[in-house]
């Protein structure tokens, strides 16, 4: 039954190129399925809203689709799941993303949440990165710009209507946030090793930029954001 949702996914975002792809779905599941063993989970439910969460992404389908889950409910339908399980895949597909954070929508099961943090995760460290980067290129934006500056707290609506962007402004506004919305254990721990990756990314990148400002700029984000920089 697994394989043959991971079938229909694959049909689905096999040709997504901005960094919402199979291979983010397969890397979340993989993620997933670990912190399920640590977290002694249901590995099938999570691997379950692992492989589904994201063929509604709103950046994919549009809000009203994403709403109203039309490609998840569409999977499911032909599961031979009992009501209540799809019903449960459901509830909790439809609480995971950032933007959902924002509204202050968060997974209440402890398979949501390991699938949060691993969604979360690979968003983040240096795939986190190169995500990024795929998705911002596909728009067309720069890496860089060292004129524009990032705007930070940004409400749901803004994050959602935003059009323009580049990647390190990307990182500040949502990246380097992360970390602190995971829900488990396993999460946490894994965050706390690529959240520490892209800081060490973003200072080598600066001075190599020579952009001394941009060095203080993160200095000052960290004091302000942190109050304690985990350590590996």
């Amino acid at each position: 039954m697994i394989e043959k949702v991971k079938e229909q996914v694959k049909v689905l975002l096999n040709k997504e190129n901005s960094g919402h792809g199979m291979e983010h779905v397969n890397r979340v599941l993989n993620l997933s399925l670990k912190f399920a063993e640590i977290e002694k989970a249901d590995k099938d439910i999570v691997a379950l809203i692992a492989l589904l969460h994201d063929v509604d992404d709103y950046k994919l389908v549009g809000v009203e689709n994403a709403n109203n889950l039309v490609n998840t409910k569409k999977i499911l339908q032909q599961c031979p799941i009992e009501t209540d399980i799809k019903e449960r895949i459901l509830k909790e597909v439809k609480t995971i993303g950032y933007s959902k954070r924002l509204n202050g929508i968060r997974p209440m099961t402890i398979e949501g949440m390991i699938v949060s943090d691993a969604d979360m995760c690979d968003g983040i460290g240096a795939t986190g990165i190169i995500r990024s980067y795929q998705y911002h290129l596909n728009r067309g934006d720069l890496f860089f710009d060292k004129n524009v500056y990032p705007i930070l707290n940004l409400s749901a609506n803004d994050y959602m209507s935003k059009t323009v962007g580049t990647v390190v402004n990307h990182m500040f506004e949502k990246l380097l946030r992360l970390k602190k919305l995971m829900m488990t254990d396993s999460g946490r721990e894994e965050a706390i090793k690529r959240h520490n990756m892209m800081i060490e990314f973003l200072y080598h990148f600066f001075e190599e930029e020579n952009v001394p400002e941009w060095i203080e700029y993160l200095d000052n984000y960290l004091k302000a954001n942190e109050k304690i920089i985990n350590k590996l």
